[in-house]
C-alpha cells in the first residue's frame, strides 16, 4: 500500500491507494442501467475500466476514492449503458438501402436482391458496405452484431479494423454465391474462414446455412456437423414468412419449419434463428428445450408484411430473444433505439393490451437478452465486474427527451441514435462526443455514393 496526497491549490486530499488500481478508463456520473440479474440503476453512478474488462461498477463518490485513471469520461447529465447487440443483419447490404421496397418477400429476394447481389456483390463491395453499416451501428450506440453474408472473411477484417464486436457467420446456400459456386465449395471457404478468426477477441465466425427453403436437407445437416466439429456458432433463417412453412409442408409430408429442423437434428447449443414468426408454443418449447437464440426483427418484418413472431410467448418461457435490424435493404436503417421502440408497440398493438412487452423488457432484448440469444451472455450484455466492457454513453437533456421520469421509458421510446455521444467497445474508446475514430464517415459516404451509380447501372441492363 502507498499514501497518494493531492492538491488542489489550498486543497490537500489523502488517499490510501493500491497501486495496481490505477486503470486505464474511468466513467464518472449520469445514470448507469446496469442491466445485472438485479437490473440496477445507479444515479450519479461510475464504471472503471481495465484493459478489455469492467473492474468496478457503483456510485460515483466510491469508485473515484478506489481507482486512478490514465483517462476520465464526464458523463453528468447522461446514461451509461451496456453496448447495444444487434442480433440480427446483413451488414454490406446497406448499400442496397432503399433498392427495392413495398413488397413481399419472395418477389423482393427472386425479383430485385439476388440479382443485385449477382451483377454487384463482390469483396470490395462488401468492405465498402460493412463500412458503412458499421460506421452507422456505432454512432447509434451498437457495439455487437451478428451477420449472415458473403465474403464473410472480408466482413471480419473490416469490423476488427472499425474495433466492433461480431459474430459473423459466412453464409452458404444450394445455389451459386458471389463467393462460391458450389455448396461444397461454400463449406471449404467456411471452414478457412472460421479457423482463420477463431480465437480473436472481437470476431467470433459462424457457419450460416441461409435458410431451410433454400439449403437441403442433407446440406443443412452437413452445416450442423460442420459447427459441431469447430465449435462454432450455427445462424440461420428459420419460420419467416407463410411462404417457407408451406414449402417445408409440401416437402416434407406436412411438418412446419421448427418441427423439420428438429426432426433433421439441426439444431444444437451453439444455434441462433432469425425472425421465427411461424412459431406455435409447441414449436417454442423445442427451441428452448435446445436452448436455441431467436433474433426478432419487427421493423423488417412489418415491412415486407411477414408476420408477427410470437415474443410475448417467448418471453414468458424465458427465452433467449434479442432484436435485430435486418438488412438496411428491409428495414431500411440498422438503429436500434426504432427496434425497441417498434418491438414494444408493435406487440402491444397485436395482442391488443398495452401491458404487453414493456420498455425494460425491450430493453432487455437489445442487452442482456440478446446477449443470451447470441449465447454470450457471459462476456457482453450487462455492466457487471468481469465482463467485457462495451459500453454507450447517451445524452438524456435533448427536447425529445425532456422531461425525465423513468430511465427506461426515456431509453426506449424517446432516445434516437443521435442521442448517442460516446461508445467503448473491448475497452477501447471508439466513438467520442459523436466523432468516430476508427472510421472516416467523410470516406464512407464517398465510396458508398460511388456504389449506387455502379449498382442503378447494372439493374437497368
Amino acid at each position: 500500500m502507498s499514501v497518494v496526497v493531492l492538491s488542489l491549490g489550498s486543497f490537500a486530499q489523502r488517499l490510501t491507494v493500491n497501486a495496481s488500481q490505477t486503470i486505464d478508463i474511468l466513467i464518472v456520473g449520469g445514470t448507469v442501467v446496469t442491466m445485472d440479474k438485479d437490473r440496477r440503476v445507479i444515479e450519479n453512478g461510475a464504471v472503471a475500466i481495465k484493459g478489455d474488462k469492467i473492474v468496478a461498477v457503483g456510485s460515483r463518490a466510491d469508485i473515484a476514492k478506489a481507482y486512478r485513471a490514465k483517462q476520465t469520461i464526464n458523463a453528468a447529465g447522461k446514461a451509461v449503458i451496456p453496448g447495444l447487440i444487434n442480433t440480427h443483419t446483413h451488414v454490406p447490404m446497406s448499400l442496397f438501402r432503399g433498392i427495392a421496397d413495398d413488397m413481399d418477400l419472395q418477389e423482393w429476394l427472386t425479383k430485385f436482391i439476388f440479382p443485385a447481389e449477382g451483377k454487384n456483390v463482390n469483396e470490395a463491395f462488401v468492405r465498402a458496405g460493412t463500412r458503412l453499416g458499421l460506421a452507422e451501428m456505432i454512432k447509434g450506440g451498437t457495439t455487437t452484431y451478428c451477420d449472415m453474408y458473403y465474403f464473410e472473411d472480408a466482413i471480419a477484417d473490416e469490423t476488427k479494423k472499425a474495433g466492433m464486436r461480431g459474430l459473423l457467420g459466412e453464409t452458404i446456400l444450394d445455389f451459386p454465391t458471389p463467393d462460391s459456386k458450389t455448396f461444397d465449395a461454400g463449406l471449404e471457404y467456411t471452414e478457412r474462414f472460421i479457423k482463420k478468426w477463431q480465437g480473436d477477441p472481437l470476431v467470433t465466425p459462424a457457419i450460416a446455412p441461409h435458410a431451410p427453403y433454400t439449403v437441403s436437407e442433407d446440406n443443412l445437416t452437413r452445416a450442423r456437423a460442420m459447427s459441431d466439429r469447430l465449435k462454432a456458432p450455427l445462424v440461420i433463417h428459420l419460420a419467416e414468412a407463410n411462404t417457407e412453412t408451406e414449402f417445408i409442408q409440401q416437402k416434407h409430408a406436412g411438418m412446419r419449419p421448427i418441427e423439420f429442423m428438429e426432426k433433421i437434428a439441426f439444431f444444437n447449443d451453439r444455434t441462433i434463428a432469425a425472425h421465427v414468426i411461424q412459431a406455435n408454443e409447441k414449436e417454442l418449447d423445442i427451441l428452448k428445450r435446445h436452448n436455441v437464440g431467436i433474433a426478432h426483427n419487427p421493423q423488417s418484418n412489418m415491412k415486407l408484411a411477414a408476420g408477427v413472431a410470437p415474443v410475448p410467448m417467448m418471453l414468458a418461457k424465458d427465452m433467449a430473444v434479442g432484436l435485430g435490424t435486418d438488412g438496411a435493404a428491409s428495414n431500411n436503417d440498422l438503429s436500434m433505439w426504432e427496434e425497441m421502440d417498434t418491438a414494444a408497440k408493435l406487440h402491444k398493438l397485436n395482442s391488443g393490451d398495452p401491458k404487453t412487452l414493456s420498455a425494460m423488457q425491450a430493453f432487455e432484448m437489445a442487452t442482456i437478452r440478446g446477449a443470451r440469444a447470441l449465447h454470450m451472455a457471459d462476456k457482453i450484455g450487462s455492466l457487471e465486474v468481469g465482463k467485457l466492457a462495451d459500453i454507450a454513453i447517451v445524452d438524456l437533456d435533448s427536447l425529445h427527451q425532456t422531461p425525465l421520469y423513468n430511465i427506461y421509458s426515456h431509453l426506449v421510446y424517446a432516445t434516437k441514435s443521435t442521442d448517442v455521444r460516446t461508445v467503448i467497445i473491448h475497452g477501447r474508446v471508439v466513438m467520442l462526443n459523436r466523432r468516430l475514430l476508427t472510421l472516416n464517415e467523410s470516406a464512407i459516404k464517398i465510396d458508398a455514393n460511388a456504389y449506387r451509380r455502379k449498382i442503378i447501372e447494372s439493374l437497368a441492363k
